[in-house]
């Protein structure tokens, strides 16, 4: 899926209380929280980037919180990382996965095989299905900013968040690539979708966490079953099976290829149509955010935004149909070493998923370090890269801060070398997961990402409203959950250019 490293396990409230028998003397320091049962849930909830912070500096890498009667070992130390990520016999992702699509999209997959839907996943969104995408992505952002230049003239300044208007145009894009069929270009069913995701979107760590009022519960599952019926096809919507399925049609392939899978394996139809509610939120959910940090970072930061133009003016094309695939060719296999430094920094800074794993035996655990600390069936370990490599000091100089090169060497060649108290690491920065847990989609994500800068940044004449204006702080509640989201909006004023 893409983008969709399922995080916020550990804010889940699952089970009950559970007796636990003492610690034992190999295990890693644990810290209770003073309220019975829930321990740390509340502070985890709020801000568990500031939470696990200061657990950090008390009792170092390693360590185990209590959080609703569930014990979460969390380790930090990003050359460990591999002993989690590699133990397939002892930990476990699958089982935590099924509660949380439950828990948030309703959505029950029995007989879910993680590696069959990886192994679709791979066939779509790599090789030339990968260009096809691609392709088609570029062509409806090209037509929407159209829609966009035939409603006001150039001259026309108009104001907008930048947020807004991110997450409008790469969500629209990204949902006709995928999921678009005849009803889907429609413009108010259109506007429709992107209006009740939103919605819907605004209440999931909510929905993650159990902690929904009545009227959002109201609100939630009002807007679940509005998804539902939107996304589902006219012949999915009556209950036919997938002899009702066009194979070759191309209006709508991926989505009917990803029925097909499911359809494979023994999904039910009602369940059908839970599930295209996942996939818009796996594929859609995170790039809108990651262009609005990378946009609002150029535009707060001067030096970088003429580093980048210089670039993408190198490029010397000119934009019209009968170049798009020339476009795509070179922004995706021509060298752009500046902007690929700008994005991998903004990911640096703003992807914040919980890589979660459950311990289903009694295990030992080794660090690179040589020490070992037992596991204990039934508890849960958890890895944080945003805060290390991705946050880290030792690793990343003034962590908190955007710099545009951070990810260049000298020569203007693409940094890869970063070291931690002398010894150099696998994982400097982690923004798709790692080795054969790396997200699948990520090179359709990136492709649309740079597309839709590259147009917005050479089509539009696009300016802070407040000279003196900063990025807006992270919404503190979606740590764990993808791409964080800003606390407010960052307001731009922008005009369309002549569109040739």
């Amino acid at each position: 899926m893409i983008w969709f490293c399922v995080g916020g396990e550990v804010l889940i409230l699952v089970g009950n209380c559970m007796s636990v028998s003492p610690r034992k003397k190999n295990e890693p320091p644990l810290v209770k929280g003073f309220i019975p049962w829930l321990g740390h849930a509340l502070e985890f909830g709020k801000d568990a980037a500031k939470f696990l912070t200061r657990m950090k500096q008390k009792h170092g890498d390693i360590f185990t919180v209590r959080v609703c009667g569930h014990y979460i070992t969390v380790l930090l130390d990003p050359n460990s990382y591999d002993a989690v990520l590699d133990d397939t016999a002892s930990l476990d992702f699958s089982r935590y996965a099924q509660v949380l699509k439950q828990r948030i999209f309703n959505l029950r997959l029995p007989n879910h095989n993680p590696d069959t839907e990886r192994a679709w996943m791979e066939q779509h969104f790599q090789g030339p299905s990968l260009a096809r995408l691609s392709s088609s992505m570029h062509l409806h952002l090209q037509t929407l900013l159209r829609e966009e230049e035939r409603s006001c003239s150039p001259a026309e300044w108009r104001q907008d968040g930048l947020f807004s208007l991110c997450y409008s145009l790469l969500f629209r894009a990204g949902y006709l690539t995928l999921f678009g069929t005849e009803k889907s270009n429609n413009v108010t069913e259109l506007a429709a979708v992107y209006k009740e995701f939103r919605k819907f979107d605004g209440l999931l760590t909510k929905l993650a966490r159990s902690t929904l009022k009545q009227e959002e519960k109201r609100t939630a599952s009002l807007s679940q079953e509005r998804l539902w019926e939107l996304l589902s096809p006219a012949w999915l919507s009556r209950g036919k099976g997938s002899e009702s399925i066009d194979h070759g049609s191309d209006s709508s392939s991926w989505q009917q290829s990803y029925l097909r899978h499911l359809q494979r394996e023994g999904v039910d139809t009602e369940m059908q149509r839970r599930a295209m509610l996942l996939q818009l939120w796996a594929t859609q959910g995170n790039a809108g955010p990651a262009a609005f940090w990378l946009l609002g970072f150029l535009l707060t930061n001067p030096e970088a935004m003429r580093a980048v133009k210089e670039e993408l003016g190198g490029l010397a094309l000119q934009e019209d149909g009968s170049l798009q695939h020339h476009l795509l060719d070179t922004l995706e296999h021509h060298s752009t070493p500046v902007f690929d430094s700008v994005l991998s920094e903004t990911l640096r800074l703003t992807a914040a998923a919980l890589i979660n794993r459950e311990v289903i035996q009694n295990t030992t655990l080794r660090l690179a370090s040589g020490q070992e600390y037992h596991l204990r069936q039934g508890d849960r370990v958890c890895l944080f890269p945003f805060l290390s490599p991705q946050m880290d000091p030792q690793i990343h100089h003034d962590p908190q801060t955007f710099q545009y090169d951070r990810f260049l060497n000298a020569d203007g060649t693409e940094k890869k070398k970063f070291y931690k108290d002398g010894e150099r690491l696998k994982y400097y920065t982690m923004p798709w997961g790692a080795d054969k847990n790396m997200c699948v989609g990520r090179h359709f994500a990136v492709s649309g990402i740079k597309q839709f800068a590259f147009m917005v940044l050479s089509r539009l004449d696009l300016k802070l409203c407040d000279p003196t204006a900063t990025v807006p702080p992270v919404n503190p509640s979606r740590y764990g959950f993808g791409m964080l989201q800003p606390d407010g909006d960052l307001e731009v004023h922008y005009r369309l250019k002549t569109l040739h």
